[in-house]
Parts: structure tokens; sequence; C-alpha cells
């Protein structure tokens, strides 16, 4: 007799829950069976998924009461904060996109290529890392793991759509006085050196995110990480310029050959013929692309690279589905 499992999607009208929907049509998990909410706004629209026409239902605290075996939240960190702790007592084990829980010590956050080992560990809820921090630790996994790491410096440059559908409206109206909802100034034609809120030290919210989840899934508190986030007018994929210092000495031609046989990375980096990763050629795939890998001869055993990848895919919506078929398999 096959077990159906029960699954929840929430958020399932906005940017992430909608790349979420797509990525699990492409997955087609056997055995599964789903049901989509939101608001009360998006409530009762129709949504095509796996051949059917699923109608969106309106997420209320008695919603976990029929009993789900799975969700993922992909909702924002005031529904996760109120409804998660919900659907766990009920039962139901959440993959949470939102920061709300990812700092939680109790809580696993997980890369699924970096530390599936820890998802065991969970007591209910599963955190979905910063999607700026997935792309990043995928090379950095086995970098780390070969020759260790002093220290890392993260400058990124961020596609509009990781502030969700208004960001990407933003973007499109051009030069037009949009209001600005998301972004502190015009995102058309500029470089904005801020993305979320600053702290009293100086940096922003999403630099700390970068940081602290960086160690949280390598396990090491006290790795040295410094960051630098800016908002850039593209309309997806995220860029990352890493710079790494490594406490070993090394080869690059070993470092390349590393990345190009670690799990969801994908090596583009031919100088001579111009190949790097772009945000238009990565646009719609799972992987990490990683490229421009060289020697920092400023410090001893320095590298840069240059990492891009799909923010609504494997920096939200596919990685959460990744961990979901990790707990399916086991």
């Amino acid at each position: 007799m096959r077990i159906i499992k029960r699954i929840a999607i929430v958020g399932s009208t906005g940017l992430v829950g909608r790349t979420v929907l797509k990525v699990l049509e492409e997955k087609n998990f056997p055995n599964c069976s789903y049901t989509l909410f939101s608001s009360q706004k998006s409530a009762g629209q129709k949504v095509k998924f796996l051949g059917q026409n699923y109608i969106i239902c309106e997420l209320k605290e008695n919603s976990f009461d029929s009993g789900f075996d799975y969700a993922i939240f992909c909702a924002g960190g005031n529904v996760s904060k109120k409804f998660i702790p919900i659907a766990v007592k009920n039962g139901c084990t959440v993959i949470d996109n939102s920061s709300i829980f990812r700092m939680d010590e109790n809580v696993p956050l997980v890369v699924p290529e970096v530390n599936p080992e820890d998802i065991a560990s969970n007591n209910g809820i599963i955190a979905n890392p910063n999607c700026s921090t997935i792309q990043a630790v995928l090379p950095l996994k086995p970098i780390y793991d070969n020759y260790g790491i002093k220290r890392i410096v993260y400058s990124t440059y961020q596609a509009v759509s990781g502030a969700g559908r208004y960001g990407i409206e933003v973007l499109e109206s051009g030069p037009e006085n949009k209001p600005l909802k998301k972004f502190p100034y015009p995102i058309y034609n500029n470089c904005i050196p801020q993305i979320d809120e600053f702290t009293q030290d100086g940096y922003t919210k999403e630099e700390h995110k970068m940081i602290n989840e960086t160690r949280k899934i390598l396990h090491d508190s006290n790795l040295k990480i410094t960051a630098t986030t800016v908002r850039v007018p593209v309309k997806n994929c995220h860029s990352e310029s890493i710079n790494i210092e490594l406490k070993n000495n090394f080869d690059i031609y070993d470092i390349k050959i590393l990345l190009q046989n670690f799990p969801g990375i994908i090596l583009v980096d031919d100088t001579e013929k111009k190949h790097y990763p772009l945000p238009t050629k990565v646009d719609g795939n799972d992987e990490v692309f990683v490229g421009r890998v060289r020697r920092d001869y400023s410090i001893e055993n320095g590298l840069n690279i240059w990492v891009v990848a799909d923010n609504l895919r494997k920096g939200a919506a596919t990685n959460a589905v990744q961990i979901l078929g990790k707990i399916l398999e086991s």
C-alpha cells in the first residue's frame, strides 16, 4: 500500500512560491498530494499545477488541523513566525524560506550539497538559508574541507527579484518615478550599496545574514568573514565576488578540479574564450556557476572566485525542494 504524503505550500502565489511549484512539477515526487495556501487576498485563485487546476486556500490558524506531513513556507517572516509553530504542533515538518528561524541553535540551516546530514537534527523546522549565502557556500565547502579557510570577503551584486515581484516592476518601469517601497533610491541605471536595514555597526542585515549563516552552515563560528551587499539593476540571478584566504598552499588547477567535481557546481572558466558566468546565461538553472578562478597575490594563499546563481531557484525554491526530496528519500 502506497502512503500518500500530504504537503502544504504556503505563499504559493508569490515569486518564490510560484517557483517552488515549478520546481515541484519538474521533480514530480511520487505519492505526494499538495494543498496551496496564500493570504486572504489571493485565496480562491486557480493555479495550473501538475496538470490540474488547484484552488488557492486561505491560510488560517486551523489550516494544519487536517494533518499535513510537510510544508514549505514562502510567505515572509511574519507568516512564518505565526503559523509554523502551529504546523509543527500538528505534526508537520516545515521547510522555512524566511529568516525567522535561521539562527536558532535548534533549527538546522541546510544546503543539501553542503550539509545534508544536518536535516536529521530537526525538531520540526528546517531553515532555508539566505539566497546569497546558498550560492556562496557551495564553492566554499570543498575549499574549506581540503585547504581550510582563514578569511572570506563577500562582495555581492544582487538582482531586483530578490526584493520580490515589486522589485522587478520597479526596474522594468525604467526611469519613471515609482513609489520606493523596496529600495531607498531608484534602481534604474543605478547600484545601491544597501540591502535591508542598517545595524548599529554600519553593516546591513543582509550582510550579517551572509556572515552568520556561512559560519553556521560550515560549522565554524570563528571563521573570519566580512561582506558588502549591493542591489544592481539586473532582473534575476545574483552575482558574487568572493575573496578567500586559505590556511594552506594550493595549486590553482587543483582548486578548479575540486570545484568542477563538486555536486551542484558548473565551472565556467576559460578566459581565452571570455567564458565566465553571466546572469543572462544562468537564469533558469538550478546549479551554481563559478568562474574567474585565480590567485590573489596580495596575500599568502589568496584566492578569488566569481559566483552566479538563479536566486529564485537555487537561492530559494530549488534549495527548499531539494531539502524536501532528501526527507522523502529517508
